[in-house]
């Protein structure tokens, strides 16, 4: 079947042969290569949809290519601003936990006997549930082991995003996918803006439209004032959802302005429950400074909670077991509010700094953790702190070893060495 698009077309089903909708005359093949096969939902100001992606370029193992297609469906400049913004971010974010956007992926779109556009975007269809529905289908809250393991997750996302100087604005967890292969993905950058010096003009005058999702967003967001770390705060309220089950409208305490949600969490470390409220902290300047602030508190609470084989165990990588008792501390006490300095480096070590050169140990813990996630910053600093002297060949060959995926790890192999 292929479906028309027209928003006023009266029987929008054809036959997936059909190059002109059969009631209305619009076109099918859209951008002359994507077919509308089932409207998938709508909002507001648009609808989505499944497309099959014809572009023989595209298809190297002759499967079909199946991605979403978003469509505005109502041309008010205000529309048309955000969906355009959307387009520009996604273009320039290149991470598995943020769905793929090509270059030419933005066009519009007439309709039969219209002269009004109707602005689409292709993007990576994302296979699996948002965390509203996980939750909802799986009828109780998740662990706390796999909270601390999706808020590293979501965390390196954010640093992505943050990294180039947007922030997204819309956490909550229907704005969060999860794969069948365990991969959060964070969806939906309509209302992700880019600091830039005119941003921060208007912010200052009062320009900035105040968008806001009630129990996720913080007060300063309200009031146009939104700032990265208001991503935190989200990130915050939107754990507590998982961990409780309940809205966090739910658990606010107005008389006394707080959140009660850790009596709702079965045998909460106190450590990891410090984590979460110093991430959605009143005031953005009380929040951590950088994702990277976190991620390293976490990694010292997990392996506290769990051990570092559990640790890596829960990302199908293995380590040599070895005594971690001096491994350097990256974590602020717990009953302290978290430093606020300037954006750490993404890896650190104590003592002798290594013969190797820190950028390319950068450069190699970054790749690494585009493939197994939150650890490759410890895989990194334990390879360099056991081996000082390590050559970039051998250490990138080490590395590649703790890849599961053989195919991954030549490929990792062959960007760094090549």
């Amino acid at each position: 079947m292929s479906v028309c698009i027209n928003p006023q077309c009266s029987n929008p089903e054809n036959q997936d042969t059909s190059l002109f909708c059969q009631s209305c005359g619009s076109e099918l093949l859209l951008d002359g290569r994507y077919r509308v096969l089932k409207e998938l939902g709508g909002g507001g100001f648009g609808k989505t949809y499944e497309v099959l992606d014809s572009n023989p370029q595209k298809s190297q193992t002759n499967q079909p290519i199946y991605k979403v297609l978003k469509v505005l469906l109502h041309n008010h400049p205000k529309y048309v601003e955000l969906f355009e913004r959307e387009v520009n971010v996604l273009s320039r974010l290149k991470h598995p936990g943020i769905p793929k956007v090509e270059p030419d992926a933005h066009f519009t779109f007439f309709v039969k006997n219209s002269d009004k556009p109707l602005y689409c975007l292709v993007m990576e269809k994302i296979e699996g549930l948002n965390l509203s529905q996980y939750i909802s289908q799986q009828g109780k809250c998740i662990s706390q082991k796999m909270a601390i393991q999706w808020l590293m997750q979501l965390l390196r996302i954010l640093e992505e995003i943050h990294h180039h100087n947007f922030f997204h604005r819309d956490i909550k967890p229907s704005n969060i996918m999860l794969r069948s292969t365990g991969q959060l993905v964070l969806i939906d950058f309509g209302t992700a803006r880019e600091v830039t010096e005119t941003y921060l003009s208007k912010q200052s005058s009062g320009g900035v439209t105040g968008l806001f999702s009630a129990g996720y967003s913080p007060i300063e967001q309200l009031n146009g004032q939104a700032v990265p770390q208001s991503d935190f705060f989200a990130l915050g309220r939107t754990l507590v959802y998982l961990l409780t089950g309940k809205h966090p409208s739910e658990l606010y305490d107005s008389h006394v302005d707080r959140l009660n949600w850790r009596e709702g969490v079965p045998n909460l470390s106190p450590e990891f429950g410090d984590v979460v409220d110093q991430i959605m902290a009143r005031l953005p300047n009380q929040r951590p400074s950088s994702a990277q602030v976190v991620l390293n508190q976490l990694e010292n609470v997990y392996h506290n909670l769990y051990g570092s084989d559990s640790f890596l165990d829960t990302f199908s990588v293995n380590l040599d077991s070895e005594n971690t008792d001096d491994m350097p501390t990256r974590i602020a006490p717990p009953n302290n509010p978290l430093p606020l300095p300037p954006k750490p480096k993404s890896f650190a070590f104590s003592g002798t700094q290594p013969a190797i050169d820190p950028n390319f140990v950068e450069k190699c813990q970054t790749e690494l953790a585009d493939l197994i996630g939150p650890m490759a910053s410890l895989i990194c600093q334990k390879t360099v702190k056991k081996n000082p002297s390590i050559s970039p060949t051998d250490l990138v060959k080490a590395l590649a070893s703790k890849i599961p995926d053989p195919q991954k790890a030549e490929d990792f192999k062959q960007k760094l060495l090549s």
